[in-house]
């Protein structure tokens, strides 16, 4: 055989060859995917590829996670694990009106697990399939500052621990701030001797999570230090606590307000501000540290405030596994200043910017039902509109 008859018999074979492979990727696509189209060869184009193919959810998030999954890095994160979110932001007690048979959201990221009960027993209800967990917590805190720990400390209210870390006793706060001490009332009270109520600053309970996460945590202060567990004991909470949200004035209607006034305006409007444990932390890491002055309280007991994951289909059942389990996305949600599963990394990052945070908190209560909850929260919006 000469050489032209050799390559024109290669060339042949190579054809052959070629259009058995794309016939045998073809018919595998169909046999994978139950069509012919472009889709069975996408998929398995990503498997020869090691590509992952990208899905797209949509689901509705609460305000505190919202930066989070605006971070392009979080976004690249989850289209690397083959996913694309399209989420729109809601208030978490709203989100259980979602629940609706055939037009509920994939996923509903709350704040809080009172919230989150809420939408899995609307679910029930609407017999919708729906599956909870929850990839990130913080706990309540009060951001202060330095002359205000002091003074309560003066007044065996607060204490600080070698660590430097500052702790405040919540039931003796609770009954200072019903006697209607004032400031200028104190011992040792010359660094902040102003004739202005002792008030924690809170958000409007009547829409805020974080304010009823207030509530809860004083109504157990005035429950003789008991989580209150039935109506009896809920409406007396509530009417006992109502002068602590209505003495206070305007309130902010979202979560980032009152961290707000108490970051910008100072000790002045906002001597003490119930907030989340991860909005100072991520303040200081945005930061590189907190501003001169600035003060950490944890309440003993306090609550953790959970942010839960609901998923209502099985592809949002395996994004809320993953925003648990997956290392770099539980890491991102640090920088937003939230608690994880590693403990240890969450008080290294806060440490790295000067900040102390108690890495193990071991006085922690359990917020009420949300039965409880909602009468605790209506009583309180009947009284401010007194």
């Amino acid at each position: 055989m000469n050489k032209a008859s050799k390559a024109l018999v290669t060339l042949v074979l190579l054809a052959a060859f070629g259009g058995a492979a794309y016939f045998s990727i073809f018919k595998t696509a169909r046999l994978e995917n139950g069509t012919a189209g472009s889709g069975g060869l996408t998929s398995l184009a990503g498997k020869l590829t090691g590509a992952v193919p990208v899905e797209e959810l949509s689901g509705v998030i609460a305000l505190d996670v919202e930066p989070y999954f605006q971070d392009l890095r979080v976004q690249k994160r989850l289209a690397e694990l083959g996913f694309r979110l399209k989420t729109t932001r809601i208030g978490s007690r709203d989100m259980a009106a979602r629940v609706v048979k055939g037009e509920t959201p994939e996923f509903l990221y709350a704040s809080g697990v009172v919230a989150g009960n809420q939408i899995v027993d609307a679910a029930k209800k609407a017999g919708v399939p729906a599956t909870m967990v929850s990839p990130i917590y913080t706990p309540m805190v009060i951001a202060s500052w330095s002359p205000i720990a002091k003074i309560l400390a003066a007044n065996g209210m607060a204490a600080q621990g070698k660590d430097g870390g500052w702790t405040v006793d919540i039931t003796q706060l609770t009954q200072a701030m019903l006697d209607k001490k004032r400031w200028k009332d104190f011992k040792d009270a010359q660094a902040y001797d102003v004739n202005k109520s002792v008030l924690v600053s809170t958000t409007d309970v009547r829409k805020s999570n974080s304010a009823a996460m207030y509530l809860a945590l004083t109504a157990y202060a005035v429950n003789g230090n008991e989580m209150v567990t039935d109506r009896a004991a809920a409406q007396k909470a509530a009417s006992t606590v109502l002068g602590l949200f209505k003495r206070q004035g305007y309130q902010e209607n979202y979560v980032n307000g009152n961290f707000d006034d108490y970051a910008s305006i100072g000790i002045g409007k906002t001597p003490m501000a119930f907030i989340y444990e991860n909005q100072m932390v991520s303040y200081a890491l945005t930061k590189k540290g907190l501003a001169d002055g600035m003060v950490l309280l944890y309440p003993q007991p306090t609550l953790f405030n959970k942010v839960v994951f609901v998923a209502t289909t099985e592809r949002s059942k395996k994004l809320g596994e993953l925003l648990a389990t997956d290392t770099e996305l539980q890491r991102l949600a640090v920088e937003f200043g939230f608690r994880i599963a590693d403990s240890a990394y969450f008080a290294q990052a806060a440490k790295g910017v000067g900040l102390t945070v108690d890495e193990h908190i071991t006085q922690v209560i359990d917020p009420p039902s949300f039965e409880l909850m909602g009468q605790m929260i209506e009583s309180i919006t009947q009284g401010m509109a007194q």
